[in-house]
């Protein structure tokens, strides 16, 4: 790494603290220690695994993203894993063995993605390019560039690939030529959390995430606005009360879109016309894991929270990882899983949130871990180790 490179991957590091409200999510983030008690993280307690989880393999996948906040996690496609790296590139793994079918090797800082889609593996980079390679062997296909770094995976539909970057904007590229289509520009806020609002595909509609607090569906054609409902107000005395990011992807299932902001507000949208079906005052900055019943969703202290999917109303709620800088959880048959600022990755019954086993991986767990249609879980550590889990 030249020292020009090593100069600003230091500033985007510093950056990600000036944007990370609270002395616990500095600590969290660096491993430090802090004389207020209060926010010092919890002690995991020992406890008795009541399911058999199994490793299926470990991987590394390049250097990792290490503090710079982003939360990097891998996407999975007809039993292939993608999983992009800062300093490393983009690789593609068997999902059962782990076997590198390939790798693209990039000088390019990938921050973003990988996002899977349409025969093509798309990833975004800290310095605004937007990478578009073969999702067979690995070979580019394009590249593009935006105005501002990619921290999000770009999505992939209707012939197009959709990108979110750090300023607001999404722009759409022709997914053959790269050639840009539209773009949406919103205004950000002054002071918003390190990341930026996933984007989400319904039928001809792209869903996305803002800084403001809001949710907005934009049609995927031409990026006209259909509608934009707020999941939570940015209201407060001071800029660091207003945060109310909405940095994870909505989860669609149907026609329901449920969303979560860092405000502590967590909402179920009908997606056709953008109508509240239901509010509850608890909510993440990272996003959120659905199940057949229930909405799970880590606050910004760390708790993970159990939503009923119909009503919104509070199912249960484990405090055991406060101030562990928890990733938002994915589903994993009837268990939450959630990783945390030692590398520790927490499997938490669906049914009451009690601790059901764990397994440590490599550093911190900053992105949300993945589940695979055959129920295979990989998750992401920021030092760039990938690993498969299975239930027995």
């Amino acid at each position: 790494m030249d020292k020009q490179h090593y100069l600003r991957m230091c500033g985007i590091a510093l950056a990600a603290l000036l944007v990370v409200p609270g002395c616990s999510s500095v600590k969290n983030l660096f491993g430090g220690r802090h004389k207020d008690k209060a926010g010092e993280p919890a002690k995991l307690v020992d406890i008795t695994p009541t399911i058999n989880v199994k490793r299926l393999w470990t991987v590394q996948v390049g250097k990792g993203e290490k503090y710079l906040g982003i939360g990097q996690h891998p996407a999975i496609a007809d039993g292939t894993v993608y999983a992009a790296a800062v300093e490393g590139g983009v690789y593609a793994l068997d999902l059962a063995t782990g076997a590198q079918r390939w790798h693209h090797d990039t000088k390019l800082p990938l921050s973003g993605g990988p996002g899977v889609g349409g025969g093509l593996v798309v990833a975004g980079s800290l310095e605004g390019d937007v990478l578009a390679l073969d999702a067979t062997d690995g070979h580019e296909k394009w590249t593009a560039k935006v105005n501002n770094e990619v921290l999000a995976a770009p999505a992939i539909g209707g012939g197009m690939v959709f990108v979110h970057s750090n300023d607001g904007r999404v722009t759409a590229f022709d997914a053959e030529t790269g050639a840009r289509r539209w773009f949406h520009s919103v205004d950000t806020p002054t002071l918003t959390v390190r990341g930026t609002g996933g984007l989400t595909l319904g039928p001809g509609i792209v869903f996305v995430g803002g800084d403001d607090g809001s949710l907005t569906a934009l049609n995927m054609n031409d990026g006209n606005v259909l509608w934009t409902t707020p999941v939570a107000e940015p209201d407060g005395r001071t800029e660091l009360e207003r945060m109310a990011d909405v940095d994870g992807e909505a989860v669609l299932e149907g026609t329901t879109l449920f969303a979560t902001s860092y405000k502590n507000r967590t909402v179920a949208i009908d997606g056709p016309s953008g109508q509240v079906m239901w509010v509850s005052d608890s909510g993440g900055p990272r996003g959120l894991g659905l199940s057949n019943s229930a909405v799970v969703i880590t606050d910004k202290d760390g708790n993970v929270v159990g939503l009923d999917k119909n009503s919104g109303g509070s199912l249960w709620k484990q405090a055991g990882l406060l101030n562990r800088a928890v990733s938002a959880p994915t589903v994993q048959g009837d268990y939450a899983v959630v990783g945390d600022f030692e590398g520790v990755v927490h499997w938490l019954r669906l049914n009451d949130g009690a601790f059901a086993a764990r397994s440590k991986l490599g550093k911190a767990v900053a992105g949300k871990p993945v589940v695979a249609a055959d129920g295979i879980l990989v998750v992401q550590s920021v030092d760039g180790k990938l690993a498969a889990f299975t239930l027995q």
